[in-house]
């Protein structure tokens, strides 16, 4: 028998139906020789401190760096205890039973780092020795599926992919441990301070673009503005930016409505604009922050879904090229999205059937584990609407990238008023090429500082060096220098795709993916740790620190764990060890020595705390439900245990079923189990009612 093992139940059963297993098991679909069973994501994980004595949060203990690291099943936290996921325990027992009659493992988990790291924990964990095979797709059509067991991989041909998984994991548990610790000792244990190793420079990022921004002072500047006329065309031009207002006031006096004014110079210049290349998972992500608001997280989810309906490639690429081998099937999938697009994608998508193709967007090179983002030549059914918006960008994208380029005249004019050199610039598109379909998707960059565009026209009329020119209006612009934004989820993603270095062009940012923070993968889960650890907010689009993500900030600011370039160069490292080019005993040495360092470093810091405790809203007189020793803490958003450090992980939100739940009523939820009558409840059903809150079994329901 061959056991198959997928990374969730619902692409187990996909893959059976697919491969003719029907007998539905508890735990696994048997048949035609297969048996396909399932992990729920991490079944195993690295073992908590306390499997190796740790059992308190102590500064003796720190740095606390195991000899070998060992893998324990997955585990929950109740009553602030570490206790067995039963359900997690239960899979492990069906996988051991059905690998102890396996002739044959194949590893079907999502193809990528994590998806190795989920099975190889599995397979060391349970310690099977049974032989195992990749089954390594990029769709989940079932023409790939099929294709993919008909050329199965030799599991060896990816242990230098786990080994880099596997360091990630290790050294994301070495630093957030010890740092998280560390700061929060040191802090006095007054409630926990979560550090990470990509966490906390991602933190620095949002917290030092929020503060830059606030502490920015506008400075004034001064443009002289002119309009001329010619052909029955209305166009202005613009001196360059005078700092001064003296100046700039003697400098228009010089000029007057009604004088004469030469053109100095015409330039015009041909120039070509290349399409966008094709999505990796990030610039979608990046897209559809800026056009639909939805976050990296929901993005990610709606894509996964897509892919799980088998509409999209797999959505957790960093590559935004596809391969030879794909762009010779790319015709059929245009005539695919020509029968079954939206009428703004179908007609450009016909016009590309038979047409030579733009190949920016092919490169095998340029092509890691998986390709850019596709469509699938499956028949999308009914979907919500966010599902079919994002397949639209992805369709869209498509045909933008085969397009060709767009081919602009840009005519550049220096007019010559009383000595003042004013500019005027206007654009004529010579062939829209790509550009057709971009003004539908395109959405503004919130990252760019467009101060101004003054000397922008719709439209120039036909000018020629040496003539004349009237001067029939006359302005002097005040204008300020702007701050660059608060960042978005948008500009950060792109932030954590380069470390932090503002880079424009495609292509070279590409480049730069192996050395950015995170991967396409993970960026989207660092941001809602954020959210989640009450360091960030949303204000609209913008991402805004919370007064405890200013307070963690300023403390670790100056610390190498803050440094975005450092986790950029571990990211960097990680990579070549998946391309074999470093080794994981020299890699793990490396990142426990910083280990050692940072955890110093910050329990130094228990000295200078004093005046920077990182508080709460406030620090209500309610009792802990469940460890009855602590105190609740009231955040904004949240009320949990000052008993975190200790062990109790209580953690409740303050609005529940649409209620907000001041300190009165979250006491009388907590400790009487009951709050009052409230009106506009929301219930279990969507339903509004007047009705109580109860608290039972630690979950809060409609009374």
């Amino acid at each position: 028998m061959k056991v198959v093992i997928a990374e969730k139940p619902s692409v187990a059963r996909d893959l059976a139906r697919v491969m003719g297993a029907k007998e539905v098991k508890d735990g696994y679909i048997a048949g035609n020789g297969y048996a396909f069973t399932y992990a729920f994501g991490h079944l195993v994980q690295l073992c908590t401190p306390q499997a190796y004595g740790y059992n308190s949060w102590t500064i003796s203990n720190l740095p606390i760096i195991p000899p070998t690291f060992k893998l324990e099943s997955k585990k929950v936290k109740r009553d602030g205890k570490q206790m067995d996921d039963t359900g997690a325990v239960k899979q492990l027992n069906t996988i051991k039973s059905l690998l102890e009659q396996a002739e044959e493992i194949i590893v079907a988990t999502d193809a990528g780092r994590e998806g190795e790291l989920i099975f190889r924990n599995i397979y060391y964990f349970l310690g099977s020795k049974v032989p195992f095979k990749r089954l390594w797709i990029s769709s989940q059509t079932d023409k790939a599926i099929k294709e993919g067991f008909a050329n199965l991989k030799a599991g060896t041909e990816y242990d230098s992919l786990y080994m880099s998984a596997r360091s990630r994991s290790e050294s994301d548990w070495l630093i957030g441990i010890n740092a998280t610790q560390a700061i929060t000792l040191a802090a006095g244990n007054k409630g926990l301070l979560s550090l990470g190793r990509v966490q906390t420079p991602t933190l620095a990022m949002i917290c030092s673009r929020y503060l830059e921004n606030k502490d920015f002072k506008p400075q004034a500047f001064y443009k002289i503005q002119a309009g001329f006329e010619k052909d029955n065309i209305s166009f202005k031009a613009t001196s360059n930016k005078i700092d001064k207002k003296d100046v700039a006031e003697q400098t228009i006096a010089r000029l007057t409505v009604g004088s004469n004014a030469r053109v100095a110079k015409v330039e015009a210049k041909e120039t070509k604009e290349q399409p966008p290349l094709l999505f990796d998972l990030t610039s979608l992500q990046q897209d559809a922050n800026k056009k639909y608001g939805y976050s990296a997280d929901q993005t990610l989810n709606i894509a996964q879904t897509l892919y799980e309906k088998k509409v999209i490639t797999y959505p957790r690429t960093g590559s935004r090229y596809i391969g030879e081998d794909v762009f010779e099937e790319i015709g059929a999938l245009f005539q695919h999205l020509a029968d079954t697009a939206d009428e703004s994608i179908a007609s450009i998508a016909k016009n590309l059937i038979g047409a030579k193709l733009n190949k920016r967007s092919v490169d095998d090179k340029k092509v890691t584990d998986h390709h850019a983002l596709l469509v699938t030549d499956e028949k999308p059914g009914p979907m919500l609407k966010e599902q079919q918006n994002v397949y639209n960008m992805i369709a869209k994208r498509m045909v933008e990238s085969f397009s060709e380029v767009c081919i602009k005249d840009i005519t550049t004019v220096t007019i010559d008023a009383q000595g003042v050199e004013l500019i005027a610039k206007g654009t004529v598109i010579k062939q829209y090429g790509w550009r057709l379909s971009a003004e539908q998707i395109e959405a503004p960059d919130e990252d760019k500082n467009n101060d101004d565009q003054d000397n922008e026209n719709a439209q120039l009329p036909k000018l020629l060096a040496e003539e004349l020119l009237q001067v029939l209006t006359l302005e002097l612009a005040e204008r300020f220098t702007k701050a660059r934004p608060i960042h978005t989820e948008a500009s950060l993603l792109k932030a954590m795709e380069t470390s932090g270095k503002e880079i424009e062009d495609d292509e070279m940012r590409q480049a730069m993916k192996d050395c950015g923070l995170g991967t396409p993968a993970t960026r989207a889960a660092t941001i809602e740790t954020l959210f989640q650890r009450d360091y960030i907010k949303r204000d609209k689009k913008k991402l805004i620190p919370t007064e405890k993500g200013l307070a963690v900030y300023n403390l670790v600011k100056d610390r190498s764990i803050a440094k975005v370039t450092l986790t950029g160069k571990w990211e960097q490292k990680l990579e070549e060890m998946r391309a074999n080019k470093v080794s994981y005993d020299v890699f793990m040495k490396h990142i426990k020595d910083y280990t050692a360092k940072i955890t110093k470093e910050l329990l130094t810091l228990r000295i200078s705390l004093a005046q920077e405790e990182v508080k709460p809203q406030q620090k209500g007189k309610i009792k802990c439900p469940k460890c009855e020793k602590g105190l609740i803490l009231l955040y904004d958003k949240v009320a949990q245990c000052d008993h975190y450090a200790r062990g109790c992980d209580f953690k409740i939100w303050r609005t529940l079923n649409g209620i907000f739940l001041d300190e009165k009523e979250m006491k009388n939820l907590l400790e009487k189990g009951k709050t009052s009558e409230f009106k506009g409840v929301k219930n279990n059903e969507g339903a509004i009612v007047t009705a109580p809150l109860v608290f039972e079994n630690f979950k809060v329901n409609v009374g």
